[in-house]
C-alpha cells in the first residue's frame, strides 16, 4: 500500500495500522511492525506477519499479553477463533481484494464495547 492511501483513510477517521510485507518504503517507515490498540475498554494486538502456522494461536496470544484479541494478516486466510484459557480471539480478516489461498474474499467487523470484543467475518461476493 502507498502512504497516500493511509493519509486518505485518515482524512475520514482515525486509523491505527501496522506495515505489511507489500507496503511501500515510505509507509513502512511511518508505521510500526506491531502495536496494541485500546478501544472501548479492550486491548487488541495487531501484527501483519504471524509466523509459522504450527503453534500460531498460542504464540500470538503470548506475544500480546493482556489483549482480548490479536488481529493478523499476511496469509489471506480468514480466521475467527477463540483460544487459550483466557479466551483470546485470534483473528485474520482474509482479504477483500486478493484472496490468494483464502477460500473467499472477506473482511472482519469488530464490535467492541465494555471491554468485550465481538468479531464477525463478512464474506464478500
Amino acid at each position: 500500500m502507498a502512504l497516500s492511501v493511509l493519509e486518505a483513510l485518515r482524512s475520514f477517521a482515525p486509523v491505527e495500522a501496522v506495515y505489511g510485507n507489500m507496503d511501500e518504503p515510505a509507509l513502512r517507515e511511518s508505521l510500526p511492525k506491531e502495536r496494541v490498540v485500546e478501544v472501548a475498554g479492550a486491548r487488541i494486538g495487531v501484527v501483519h506477519i504471524p509466523g509459522p502456522a504450527a503453534g500460531r494461536e498460542a504464540r500470538l496470544a503470548a506475544r500480546f499479553p493482556g489483549c482480548g484479541a490479536v488481529v493478523y494478516g499476511h496469509t489471506h486466510i480468514p480466521q475467527v477463533a477463540r483460544v487459550g484459557s483466557g479466551g483470546v480471539w485470534i483473528l485474520n480478516p482474509g482479504s477483500p481484494t486478493e484472496r490468494r489461498r483464502g477460500p473467499v474474499h472477506s473482511m472482519l467487523v469488530l464490535e467492541v464495547g465494555g471491554g468485550e470484543i465481538r468479531p464477525e467475518l463478512v464474506t464478500l461476493s
